[in-house]
């Protein structure tokens, strides 16, 4: 049972992400290699902020503390991943044979994903290595929905990284600080929300989470020129 509790949180939260990659990113190279360098601004992010979590030793025991300050050296590393990109758009062009200015919505979803996707590794990791047994059940007295719970918020936290990186990167072309605003804001808000998870109050996080997911969905759908045309055109076979 508890292989198959392994298998089943893990396809949750890493299944729709990996065949966004298989479908979306695999098939050109240059996205491969963005996305590596996008996880890899993510790991540095998580360095700088584990760093300070252990320099300030009287705030160690406050999550609230190292969570707050993860998310916005996130947030930091992801405008940085966004100025070394523009930088690199000229060297871009010549090894790919799409035209860069055109696909800045791809590489940004690309970002976004390779964000979404090593933050989802780092989060679920241990919990799925408990979940692949002895036992799991009474988990340090806990809910027994525990791994699925986590599995879902890990998902939810995949997708919203994809989504914040597209809002993201197009708000800073277009110098909207209002979205930009959304991103940072919509990400501490949801992050602190799992603040709740410790008290099991896991239906509260999770629509929480899910109700940003939903929103981030649309602004990144208007901003990218989405319209009801080109739901449409998705499900025509023309």
């Amino acid at each position: 049972m508890t292989v198959a509790e392994f298998f089943g949180c893990a396809l949750l939260a890493f299944g729709p992400p990996l065949a966004m990659f298989s479908f979306t990113i695999a098939v050109e190279p240059i996205r491969i290699i963005i996305l590596i360098a996008s996880a890899f601004f993510w790991l540095i992010s998580l360095l700088l902020s584990s760093a300070l979590w252990y320099a300030v030793v009287p705030l160690q025991k406050e999550l609230a503390f190292g969570l707050v300050f993860s998310v916005l050296f996130q947030e930091a590393f992801r405008y940085l991943l966004y100025w070394v990109l523009r930088k690199a758009e000229r060297g871009l062009e010549k090894i790919t044979t799409a035209h860069v200015a055109d696909s800045r919505h791809v590489f940004a979803y690309v970002c976004g994903l390779g964000f979404g996707m090593m933050s989802g590794a780092f989060a679920l990791v241990n919990a799925l290595a408990d979940a692949i047994g002895p036992g799991t059940m009474g988990l340090r007295q806990g809910s027994e929905h525990f791994f699925m719970i986590s599995a879902a918020t890990t998902l939810c936290f995949i997708l919203l990284h994809t989504f914040w990186g597209i809002i993201f990167f197009a708000a800073l072309d277009r110098q909207s600080k209002a979205h930009i605003a959304w991103v940072v804001g919509s990400h501490l808000f949801a992050s602190c929300m799992t603040l709740l998870n410790r008290y099991e109050i896991y239906v509260v996080s999770l629509i929480s989470a899910y109700s940003v997911l939903v929103t981030s969905v649309f602004l990144a759908f208007r901003m990218v020129g989405g319209n009801a045309d080109n739901i449409s055109k998705c499900f025509s076979m023309n």
